[in-house]
């Protein structure tokens, strides 16, 4: 028999149904009927007849099921272990009678449940069918159907929802309920929704006198940041009566996820001087803090803190304390730190493989990877997109096509990030055939491959294609981003493209992207490497947020146009405001000061790098300061200041001192250096041009014609000068001593005439002295 028999007379009574456990249910003779009890109107319809005497029994007796069946229903009711179960739980509930209307509401709690069962199986629309056919709905029940709805990201109906709890009025909402609704609307950026809930949580408060707890009021703090207002989030958190650990860490994070790195700093400090302690997601949530401002030494007293707090092995932490070593430009911290892990996830080597690249060092990346991968783990789409970078950079074609191989052969080529990853490895390398073809085998081209793409042909010096990617884009879903934009900015810088960098500029401004602060800093360069500094200087002025990176670029811009005191001025006002200055901001000082002369304003900021700063200095500031001391004529002094460096200068140094040699016509000392340079690297022609082009100003052709031996001999060719016009939307790229192009023919011929014509009127210039 596949169904019981209603007819039978034991079937009838009250004891025969409350005896019926989950066991009996399960048993091949009821499997066929639990099977069909889905959340239909055709399983009430099958009980209905066969149930009306037990119902009737059941509630003029309230004590008719036993309390053991009554517990063991709760407990299975928790925690169903499959959705058969659950199916097999609502059918007892059914025929128990749990959804008849004239069932007291306190007994609804089972019925209750059962939607938390379904939910907890993603079955939003069983649960919503169970919800509406509730006789009565309880907060259990509507906290469930709310919960449901958040997790499957329904969060407008999650919101309606509510707004149908409070219109009904029968229940009222409790502090369950806040969180999930506030959780929705943080989920939607609404923050018009999330003051209306608050609205609704004051009028409780004051008419029904229901108070909104801590956890209540944390998600309040934690919506109104994630919608970015944080005036709104400080408001409630300083009216909160009681603030535990939860509270500072809702706001701490919100300062943090707002961008507001100091606020963060000062609340942290703020909530230690009330004598809290930190945990582990305070730590792990301040630590890239010190990240963005590239504060070690608070990062190192965050380590401390949770050293003592016993929580320093939390993974979560160690991995952030990686993250912010590498980013703070302390890899060896970071390294000796990841060794002595107990524990280490993919999180962590990804973590450690991607620092190692942003300190450019490159080939320390790839070898922690060719470890990871020895020791037998297997490396997932994070680990691959960190490492694709530094395989690039070391131009390893064949290690990025193996890694290639093993991301079609594992399924990741569908992540875009891994996508994009390999197009810059491609491009790095000088590959762009293979980077178009993996763009092209993507199937969801999202706006990441395309930014990639454009800025794999600007690295490859191939702007017309760039700037005809960038049209595609119009084309597609996708819009240009702040990425898209940073990314053929630069293109313009090289071309001397001001019209396309305004139109660029104008597209910012209508998308809203001009709020980006990176998008704002590639604008500065652009207008300032243009020519145009005095645009540079309106979008700086007109930027909301400011970062180091800001002043860097302005500053670097008056440098380049002779404006060292403009610049200075930028660097008082970058201290007055609060941003550290970095060793790029000193960078852009020494060079402003190397352009304008000032030799002793650049003697005070280089050693107040060193001293009030602690910062120490790299090739890059030991050049800017030589380039100073050549430019004004020192080259004693200079060259001094090279002997007294405490490492080896580089080339990039000791090339700086040749070129004042070249300007100042001092021979010996260039035939001293250039043999310097030439035992470090003999393989760049720039240092081979410049010391021909001394000896030729000087009229030494024996020295010259030396030197042009042995760049023959080396095989060494100064790289052709190149110029570009842009007609329509084609730009036309003309290479010295190169006649590859589709219309060279007729180029030349229009220079002919043009020659004829300036010989008729004695307009040609004299001969050029026989510079390389």
């Amino acid at each position: 028999m596949l169904c019981p028999n209603f007819n039978q007379p034991h079937l009838k009574t009250v004891a025969f149904w409350a005896t019926l456990t989950l066991t009996d249910l399960a048993c091949p003779r009821w499997t066929r009927y639990a099977h069909i009890s889905s959340v239909n109107s055709q399983l009430i319809t099958l009980y209905h007849t066969h149930t009306m005497l037990f119902r009737t029994k059941l509630l003029t007796n309230a004590n008719a099921i036993p309390s053991i069946t009554t517990t063991s229903l709760f407990r299975h009711l928790n925690s169903p272990s499959n959705l058969l179960e659950a199916r097999k739980l609502h059918a007892l509930l059914l025929v128990h009678g749990f959804f008849h209307p004239n069932l007291p509401p306190h007994n609804n709690s089972f019925a209750s449940q059962i939607i938390n069962a379904y939910i907890s199986f993603s079955q939003i629309n069983h649960a919503y069918l169970v919800f509406s056919k509730l006789p009565h709905k309880t907060n259990v029940a509507w906290n469930a159907i709310l919960r449901g709805m958040l997790c499957v990201g329904h969060y407008t109906q999650a919101i309606h929802l509510y707004n149908s709890m409070l219109k009904q009025g029968v229940v009222k909402p409790d502090n369950y309920t806040y969180p999930i609704v506030l959780k929705a609307c943080s989920s939607l950026r609404a923050i018009e929704y999330g003051r209306w809930v608050r609205e609704t949580i004051i009028f409780n408060e004051v008419k029904h006198n229901i108070r909104p707890n801590v956890y209540a009021l944390c998600s309040m703090v934690d919506m109104f940041a994630k919608c970015g207002s944080l005036e709104d989030a400080r408001k409630v958190f300083d009216e909160m009566p009681v603030k535990d650990l939860a509270s500072w860490t809702a706001m701490i994070c919100g300062a943090v996820w707002n961008g507001e790195l100091a606020e963060a700093v000062l609340l942290f400090r703020r909530m230690r001087s009330e004598g809290l302690k930190p945990d582990s997601v305070i730590v792990a949530s301040l630590l890239p803090v010190c990240s963005g401002l590239e504060a070690a030494k608070l990062g190192m007293a965050l380590q401390g803190c949770a050293v003592r707090s016993g929580f320093d092995c939390d993974l979560y932490v160690s991995n952030a304390l990686i993250d912010m070593y590498c980013k703070c430009w302390k890899p060896l911290e970071a390294r000796f730190l990841f060794d002595n892990m107990v524990f280490r996830d993919t999180v962590s080597w990804s973590t450690l493989i991607s620092g190692y690249s942003q300190n450019c060092l490159y080939r320390e990346s790839y070898e922690l990877f060719c470890r990871m991968v020895n020791i037998g783990l297997k490396a997932n789409a994070i680990v691959v997109s960190s490492v694709l970078p530094a395989i690039g950079k070391l131009r390893l074609l064949k290690h990025g096509k193996e890694i290639h191989n093993y991301v079609l052969k594992e399924g990741l080529l569908l992540d875009p990030i891994v996508g994009s990853a390999l197009i810059d490895m491609y491009s790095n390398c000088g590959s762009m055939k293979e980077a178009e073809t993996t763009f092209e085998y993507m199937s969801d081209k999202d706006i990441m491959l395309w930014n990639s793409m454009i800025a794999g042909y600007n690295l490859d010096g191939d702007f017309d294609s760039a700037f005809s990617t960038l049209r595609k884009t119009w084309g597609t879903q996708h819009r240009p981003n702040s990425i898209t934009l940073v990314s053929v900015l630069p293109v313009c810088t090289k071309l001397g493209a001001l019209r396309q960098g305004k139109e660029i500029h104008g597209y910012a401004i209508k998308s809203n992207l001009i709020l980006k602060t990176n998008v704002g800093n590639s604008l500065i360069d652009m207008y300032g490497k243009c020519g145009f500094l005095d645009l540079g200087v309106k979008v700086f002025n007109q930027m909301m947020a400011k970062n180091v990176v800001t002043y860097n670029t302005i500053i670097s811009a008056c440098g380049a146009h002779g404006l060292g005191g403009k610049g200075l001025a930028f660097y008082d006002q970058m201290k007055v405001v609060g941003i550290r200055p970095n060793k790029v901001t000193f960078i852009a000082l020494l060079s402003a000061c190397s352009h304008a002369g000032l030799v002793e304003k650049a003697w005070q900021l280089y050693n107040s790098m060193i001293h009030d700063y602690a910062i120490e200095p790299d090739m890059e500031h030991y050049s800017c300061m030589v380039d100073l001391l050549g430019r004004t004529g020192d080259i004693d002094a200079a060259y001094k200041f090279i002997t007294t460096m405490p490492m080896t200068p580089d080339t990039n140094v000791l090339g700086s001192l040749l070129g004042a040699c070249r300007i100042h016509n001092k021979v010996e000392m260039a035939e001293i250096l250039a043999e310097h340079i030439f035992q470090l690297n003999a393989e760049d022609a720039g240092h081979y041009v410049l010391l021909s082009n001394l000896y030729a100003s000087g009229k030494q052709w024996k020295n010259m014609s030396k030197v042009r031996s042995m760049m023959k001999d080396k095989g060494l060719e100064k790289k052709p000068a190149s110029s570009w016009i842009q007609i329509g939307h084609k730009i036309h790229v003309f290479h010295a001593t190169s006649k590859f192009h589709s219309e060279f023919a007729k180029v030349e011929l229009i220079l002919d005439s043009l020659v004829l014509v300036m010989r008729g009127e004695d307009c040609l210039p004299e001969e050029p002295e026989p510079l390389i």
